[in-house]
């Protein structure tokens, strides 16, 4: 995979600038008034979905062309999630793989479905329950040893295993080295915990630009899939969203493009992209929940290259 010099460069500086804007909002959501702090809340919801989208770089190899720069990058962006760098790795590679296959089909309603199950994961996703149980899962596998995710994902049933895509995700993490994985994972809990120290964060402060950042960043990871066509590749969506947005958040927006073509940057990607429906289309439909195949709404989708 080649990286330009610059787009190395520049994804440097972004990272450098998220990174003092993140520790800046969380300080002034910590010391402001509430105003303050509920400003200072979105622009964190902005600010680390740009540290993700640079982490999401990094998983794909696009952050920098030097392999210890990119992964070295991508374990910094992965504290602000928090999360670690090798599991966020596998887990989105598994995705990749997966993607609109029945493991990942969670718009989708079928015969035999366990119903509670499907609409608790959907709008764990859309209400932003999503990232608190993302979180909470890598720390669970960082100070948990393989036999109890096991008896955990056995709770689900092989139905649900399926459906939810458990089965997926929990066997893909025995696959990982299991000692630097872990210590990445409580580096990113030291590394906010230094920060929360240094800078005298409150838990209302953090809960608050996080609450934030769940919220948008949750949303996002399925309304570029939902609806879409059962395909590896084409089963995602460019989304439209404002120009200022779609520059905050490294072109994410843009899923069915990167699903194409995963190898190339964040910067490469409107060249590869047509016409989609609008973010919020997508998403207000999606707050309706999952339905059967042939109720799924129709959204129009430009060429691609």
């Amino acid at each position: 995979m080649s990286v330009s010099v610059s787009t190395a460069k520049l994804n440097l500086i972004l990272l450098a600038a998220a990174n003092a804007a993140n520790l800046l909002l969380l300080y002034a959501a910590s010391h402001a008034p509430w105003w303050g702090a509920a400003v200072a809340a979105a622009l964190f919801a902005l600010s680390n979905n740009t540290m993700f989208a640079l982490l999401h770089e990094s998983v794909h190899g696009s952050f920098a062309p030097d392999r210890r720069l990119n992964a070295w990058c991508g374990r910094l962006a992965a504290f602000w999630f928090p999360t670690g760098f090798a599991v966020q790795r596998m887990f989105h590679l598994t995705h990749h793989r997966n993607n609109r296959s029945p493991s990942e089909q969670f718009d989708t309603l079928h015969d035999g479905d366990v119903l509670w199950l499907k609409y608790a994961q959907w709008y764990a996703i859309f209400t932003g329950l999503y990232w608190p149980c993302a979180v909470i899962g890598v720390f669970f596998y960082a100070a948990t040893p393989r036999f109890v995710r096991r008896r955990l994902a056995a709770l689900f049933g092989r139905r649900g295993g399926l459906q939810s895509g458990a089965e997926d995700y929990i066997g893909s993490l025995d696959r990982l080295p299991q000692l630097s994985a872990r210590l990445e994972i409580f580096g990113a809990a030291a590394w906010q915990l230094f920060w929360a120290w240094l800078f005298g964060w409150t838990w209302g402060g953090w809960m608050a630009c996080y609450a934030a950042f769940g919220f948008a960043w949750s949303s996002l990871q399925y309304t570029d899939h939902a609806f879409s066509p059962f395909d590896c590749k084409n089963g995602a969506w460019n989304l439209r969203v404002p120009r200022w947005l779609r520059a905050v958040f490294l072109n994410y927006h843009l899923h069915l493009a990167h699903h194409r073509h995963p190898e190339l940057s964040w910067r490469e990607l409107p060249r590869h992209a047509g016409e989609g429906p609008h973010f919020f289309t997508v998403w207000l439909s999606c707050w309706r929940g999952p339905r059967r195949p042939e109720d799924f709404p129709v959204f129009k989708q430009g060429r691609i290259e």
